[in-house]
């Protein structure tokens, strides 16, 4: 059984053509940051697939090695996070499965504790440019 992140934003307002501007330039830069080739990365639908109400939307299959989710997982929620500010007045749900992933203004998207510096310490020579 697989786990997934999902990730939707709602708004009345379509994406001006800066903010389509941005969110392709986030999508670009995330993409090329990350580092794990064989893991899904950040994806999002094409418009067809979407809500009428979505500016938004997407998910990421989270990897089955359980050494592997923090990372991945931490590369996506920031991803999304600056997907969160560029985007604003959309009302945001970002879940794992039926788990919500809470929003805090400053740290964006995480968990309580996935963003320790020791636990990234001991998770980065797992990396497979490290």
């Amino acid at each position: 059984m697989s786990v997934s992140l999902y990730y939707r934003a709602s708004r009345a307002v379509p994406l001006t053509t800066a903010e389509t501007a941005a969110v392709e330039r986030i999508v670009a830069a995330h993409r090329s940051a990350f580092p794990y080739q064989d893991e899904e990365s950040l994806y999002l639908y094409e418009d067809d697939v979407r809500e009428p109400s979505e500016v938004v939307a997407g998910s990421t299959k989270m990897p089955f090695e359980p050494d592997r989710v923090v990372p991945v997982l931490d590369h996506v929620l920031r991803s999304v996070s600056e997907l969160r500010r560029a985007l604003p007045g959309a009302e945001w749900h970002v879940h794992m499965d039926d788990l919500d992933v809470p929003w805090d203004g400053t740290e964006g998207y995480a968990f309580p504790g996935m963003r320790d510096p020791d636990l990234a310490a001991e998770l980065d020579p797992l990396r497979e440019d490290g």
